[in-house]
């Protein structure tokens, strides 16, 4: 039974789960100081206030402080465009990129047999799968 379950923490999913949960933590912590730090008095200096828990507003006597919902909801909107601008743009290009380049090499490699349509060598002058013979490549 110990065996077993030393089996299940040291696969491969496990690790990769704990590893991506502590680095989306320490992530999270860098987006918020670079939010907090740098875009939120920058937004002060625009508009002249950082903080917005003290608005307030009073209902027969129920009083509803929607400034610290507004500061939530200007560090959500902060954050998901801070996350978006330096993260998913440049890991998207760098994806595209990547593949762009990745499939230049394989056009390269192989070619479709003219018969059969099967991933052939591009030196090949016979296909390995229908034995037809191929035309040469420039």
């Amino acid at each position: 039974m110990i065996k077993d379950f030393n089996a299940f923490l040291l696969r491969g999913n496990v690790v990769d789960l704990a590893v991506g949960v502590v680095m989306g933590v320490a992530f999270g912590a860098v987006v918020t100081a670079f939010v907090n730090d740098l875009i939120t008095p920058l937004v002060a200096a625009i508009f002249g206030k950082p903080d917005f828990s003290a608005l307030s507003f009073t209902i027969h006597k129920s009083h509803f402080l929607y400034g610290s919902f507004f500061n939530a909801l200007v560090s959500f909107l902060l954050i998901g465009t801070a996350v978006f601008f330096f993260v998913v743009q440049p890991v998207n290009a760098l994806i595209e990129r990547r593949e762009r380049g990745g499939a230049g090499a394989e056009e390269s490699d192989t070619r479709p047999c003219s018969e059969c349509l099967s991933e052939i060598p591009r030196e090949a002058r016979r296909c390995a799968f229908c034995t037809s013979p191929q035309p040469a490549v420039a």
